[in-house]
């Protein structure tokens, strides 16, 4: 054997990882690349940062992954929504605290280089970058035979933000009396799918391309729905001057972990489970799986993405400029005082 060949022959192809540098170059022409000053496939990516109309800025960054939604994904062989999955879940982070993106980074690994997938996923990437409003800085490959399977990917997002201190949201200033809203979510999204996975295929041994009767698509599509993207919808409230005091992303942990996280230790949120109504697929999951409300609650966004809180006066309008941006909200309930014992999220 061709010595110059050896590296090939343990599973790793340096021409192919070429080619795929190829194929983020032509991709990211696609999207608005305005203050990126460095090519892709250099060391490290470059970017002009312009603070000249913040008083005291700062950067926010936040990275995640996908989860074990990519299982799905390989099954079905449908790739293109898990990079917008991908951006959906680093982004949707940073906004909580009102910061806009500005670059976005992302780290694929593979068990063998697969042209067609990569490139699926990097539509997506580009995809969600445009949704968000960032650039695509650049990233990393990997091919990583005996890591994973041939047909395995695993990949991590990376991505940093801007706030002005004055404008930063933290829920420090949530109070009694403020009014908890929520937007809706695309479906799923990106949590819970060990579970999905556990009570699809192990325990009703069912098809990615089964069409259940409560949902009129088959499992895969509704399953690989991609994760909604919610910074132009934040980033309008805030610029037409809307006071949001506290917003909580529901990913892993539902409703009872996440929200919690931007409430002042003496506040509690007193949510109503009929101010909206669960997507399909939740219902049917909960009834295929014999999954408890409280655990629903606990694993899935139930239908809400996005959880904002603002002073009561602020709803009508926060309403009108949502609906004229295309996203349904709700009005779920109101921040009450928390008594020792209590939980802080409470449904009724």
């Amino acid at each position: 054997m061709n010595k110059a060949n050896r590296y090939k022959s343990a599973g790793v192809d340096l021409e192919k990882a070429n080619l795929l540098v190829e194929i983020v170059k032509e991709k990211t022409q696609k999207i608005s690349q305005r203050n990126v000053i460095s090519s892709i496939g250099g060391y490290a990516g470059l970017f002009s940062l312009d603070v000249s109309q913040l008083k005291n800025p700062l950067l926010v960054a936040s990275t995640d992954g996908v989860g074990t939604k990519i299982k799905l994904a390989i099954l079905a062989d449908k790739h293109r929504g898990i990079g917008i999955d991908l951006v959906a879940m680093c982004v949707n982070d940073i906004i909580t605290c009102g910061a806009k993106p500005l670059f976005f980074l992302d780290y694929i690994a593979m068990g063998k280089f697969n042209e067609k997938v990569f490139d699926d996923l990097i539509e997506g990437i580009v995809d969600g970058c445009e949704q968000a409003q960032c650039a695509l800085l650049g990233g990393e490959t990997a091919e990583m035979p005996g890591m994973y399977g041939e047909k395995e990917y695993d990949l991590a997002g990376f991505v940093v933000g801007i706030v002005d201190r004055e404008r930063l949201i933290d829920g420090s200033e949530v109070s009694f009396g403020d009014v908890v809203m929520g937007l809706s979510s695309s479906g799923l999204h990106s949590n819970g799918f060990s579970l999905v996975r556990k009570v699809i295929f192990d325990e009703n041994k069912l098809s990615l391309d089964h069409i259940p009767e409560e949902l009129g698509l088959p499992l895969g599509e509704v399953l690989l729905t991609p994760t909604r993207i919610y910074v132009t919808a934040i980033l309008t409230l805030i610029n037409k001057g809307i006071k949001i005091k506290g917003i909580a992303h529901i990913t892993g942990g539902g409703f009872f972990d996440n929200i919690p996280r931007i409430l002042p230790k003496n506040c509690k949120v007193v949510i109503e489970k009929k101010a909206w109504e669960w997507p399909p697929v939740f219902r049917y999951i909960q009834d295929l799986g014999n999954i408890t409300e409280e655990e629903m609650y606990h694993v899935f966004n139930c239908g809400i993405g996005m959880i904002i809180i603002v002073d009561k006066t602020m709803v009508d309008e926060v309403n009108t400029l949502l609906k004229a941006l295309g996203e349904k909200a709700y009005i779920l309930g109101t921040v009450e005082r928390h008594l020792e014992g209590e939980r802080q999220v409470q449904l009724i």
